[in-house]
């Protein structure tokens, strides 16, 4: 596995309103959704790729480059996009749309209701920029694109936390009969799940390290979040469970459940996403619906608000999903 360093550099200014989300010195992987999903196109020439106006910062480009006569761009017109892959998948294809997650979701939301979930067509709509993952404002922050598309039947929901989740991902997703969203890390993407033995399983919550005290249940970078917190809580004698919900639907609700009942502990969702209609509302009503009742319970999401404009890191402080205040969170609300 080719791997590369995350560069050094100083701590990010207010001007850097996109930025790589790995860490000082953490190991990273470039465009794993675009070498995914060339190396997966190889032998199906049915599988086709479509943006708009977004391949360079969907890792699409690679697409391209490989397979020019199965890429089309579609320019700025999300709805044009959508429509275009609901038809595409009528006539046998397997189109991957891809653009920023504001604009596949909030833009084209009654063309994947309409065209393509209604009829349950073989659509992959993967979106770059998933929550709190650019500085630029609400008009490029979908902090509510989960809850958006929870709504919507027949809709498959994944949110892959690092390089490995995102390759082992597309074919899943690729072969899966049926229409999904993927929150899409693009550039320079972190590498951490191999350290723990780790394989993407559509549908399936996976307990990447256990813990007696607390218990996350994450997905997105926030289960690489959770993972870093854990170490640090460990130094102070407090042992933290981290179970990762790459598929936000279908939830794998058996294992989360199983989870919870195993022993009394504080359960705590991250996500990055709005506290409104994600991962978290979706763990407490399955827990409330299999009478599982854990020893606390604490979202720790994005606020309900149109967030700032500013520095990710910055912005991640402000909002709670660092690594340091989200570890301060829990500390709290252990007491």
């Amino acid at each position: 596995m080719n791997t590369a360093v995350a560069e050094k550099k100083p701590r990010l200014t207010t001007s850097a309103m996109i930025a790589s989300i790995a860490s000082e010195g953490q190991r990273v992987k470039a465009a794993p959704f675009g070498k995914a999903l060339v190396e997966y196109a190889a032998t199906r020439p049915e599988v086709v790729g479509l943006t708009a106006d977004l391949a360079k910062y969907t890792d699409l480009h690679l697409f391209a480059q490989a397979y020019p006569e199965r890429f089309h761009q579609m320019g700025m017109a999300e709805q044009l996009l959508m429509g275009a892959a609901g038809g595409m998948a009528k006539e046998g294809l397997v189109p991957f749309a891809t653009t920023y997650a504001v604009f596949g979701t909030r833009r084209a939301y009654d063309f994947i209701h309409q065209v393509i979930a209604e009829e349950n067509l073989n659509v992959k709509i993967c979106c770059a920029l998933p929550g709190l993952t650019t500085g630029y404002g609400p008009s490029h922050q979908a902090t509510e694109d989960v809850a958006m598309m929870r709504g919507i039947p027949n809709l498959t929901i994944v949110d892959p936390c690092d390089a490995l989740d995102i390759e082992q991902a597309v074919p899943q997703i690729a072969a899966h009969p049926g229409p999904v969203y993927m929150r899409l890390l693009r550039g320079n993407v972190p590498l951490v799940l191999d350290d723990y033995g780790y394989r993407f399983e559509l549908g399936k919550a996976k307990m990447l390290r256990e813990g007696n005290d607390v218990l996350v249940i994450s997905s997105g970078l926030l289960t690489m979040r959770a993972l870093e917190v854990a170490q640090d809580l460990q130094a102070d004698n407090v042992g933290v469970a981290v179970l990762h919900c790459p598929t936000i639907k279908p939830l794998d609700e058996a294992t989360i459940v199983a989870a919870v009942r195993a022993r009394p502990r504080l359960v705590v969702v991250a996500e990055n996403h709005s506290v409104i209609g994600g991962l978290g509302e979706a763990v407490a009503s399955a827990l409330l619906r299999h009478g599982a009742h854990p020893a606390g319970f604490q979202l720790a999401g994005l606020p309900d608000a149109f967030l700032d404009a500013g520095a990710l890191p910055t912005l991640h402080d402000r909002y709670g999903i660092s690594r340091e205040v989200l570890g301060a969170r829990v500390r709290s609300w252990l007491g």
